[in-house]
């Protein structure tokens, strides 16, 4: 008798199927692609020189080949599309403008699960995220990689703009750099300046333009130093200029004898404008205390002619009595010696100050 031993039961599992919409996929990709496969991004930025060819790369794990799987490389959006492939080669159709004819897929290690899409020529608007995906039936999954844009410009130009405050201002310029570079100046031992000015500006394509300026106060500084560094590429631009030692305000010997020149005439001045209030004050001072003398004198003067007026009047009248007086001595020693009278007197004697009538006067005349 033949014994046929019979297998243990096994665990039969049936899994219904069917298609979702993209976006609910898109969401739900982790979960599909549990039993799947997981694609692979580099997990460093990409570094991708202007003007230059960039690789963006995305791998399958576990590696199995991709030859017969959908594969896409967005930007922000599904339907943002850098590269399609699909059905075994590539679909133009839903590709972004600015992508056609400049992307392509190196397919050498394509069935090994290694897909990379070549961009031709980067430019600026190349910069930013990007999302590979890979689908196999009703499995996908995707990654996310960056580029990192970076371009170096023009050597840095150098110029002396001339003095200013205690030193002599130095400008720095380039152009055409991408992303924003960084500007360092250093000194003849290789010190760096920390104090100095910095302007940036895009010019129409999108690359940097700086201007950088520095006042150099060490007449010994010699040698000074521009450098325009790209931080993601590290590369650097170097420009040195040396700066005469006459270039600088405090070097010239004049300088020292000037500003004490300028200290000692302001003080001169200074000086002056006081002495000057001060005369002014006693002049003013002075004719103030002369005016009120003179009012002192004229009224003095005024005074004494009024006096003088008084007097004379008083004196006029006083004469006319002692004249009176001398005519009747004379006439009464004539009467006696010639033994004869005069008339009668015509009147009393006039009053000081006066000369009495007319006739008192005729009569006066007569004895003189």
């Amino acid at each position: 008798m033949e014994i046929v031993e019979t297998p243990p039961p096994r665990e039969i599992m049936c899994v219904f199927s069917y298609p979702l919409p993209l976006s609910l996929q898109l969401s739900h990709s982790h979960v599909l692609s549990t039993d799947g496969f997981l694609v692979i991004g580099p997990t460093d930025p990409i570094v991708a020189v202007l003007g230059r060819d960039t690789m963006l790369p995305c791998s399958l794990s576990p590696a199995m080949s991709a030859e017969n799987m959908e594969l896409r490389w967005f930007r922000s959006k599904f339907t943002e599309a850098v590269f399609i492939y699909q059905n075994q080669r590539e679909q133009k159709e839903g590709q972004m403008p600015q992508y056609a004819g400049r992307t392509s897929l190196v397919k050498d290690f394509l069935t090994q699960g290694v897909a990379a899409v070549r961009i031709d020529k980067v430019r600026i608007s190349n910069n930013g995220q990007y999302t590979c995906f890979f689908r196999k039936g009703g499995f996908f999954e995707k990654a996310t990689l960056e580029v990192k844009v970076a371009g170096v410009g023009s050597a840095p130009e150098m110029r002396i703009e001339g003095p200013e405050e205690d030193g002599v201002r130095v400008a720095c310029t380039a152009s055409r750099w991408f992303p924003e570079p960084q500007v360092q100046w250093r000194d003849l031992s290789g010190e760096k300046f920390l104090a100095f000015s910095e302007a940036h500006a895009q010019d129409s394509d999108g690359l940097y333009r700086v201007e950088a300026s520095l006042v150099v106060r060490d007449s010994s500084a010699g040698n000074v130093t521009c450098s325009i560094l790209n931080p993601i590429l590290g590369q650097e631009k170097v420009k040195a200029i040396f700066i005469p030692e006459p270039f600088f305000p405090q070097a010239s010997p004049w300088k020292p004898a000037f500003a004490v020149s300028l200290i000692f005439l302001c003080l001169l001045i200074l000086g002056a404008g006081y002495f000057l209030k001060q005369e002014h004050s006693a002049k003013v001072q002075a004719r103030q205390k002369q005016e009120t003398l003179q009012q002192a004198q004229e009224e003095d003067r005024q005074k004494t002619e009024e006096a003088q007026k008084a007097r004379g009047k008083a004196g006029e009248g006083r004469g006319w009595v002692r004249a009176e007086l001398v005519l009747r001595g004379k006439a009464d020693s004539r009467s006696r010696a010639l033994g004869c009278s005069l008339q009668e007197d015509p009147g009393p004697l006039p009053r000081a100050g006066g000369s009495g009538d007319p006739e008192r006067a005729a009569w006066l005349w007569r004895l003189g």
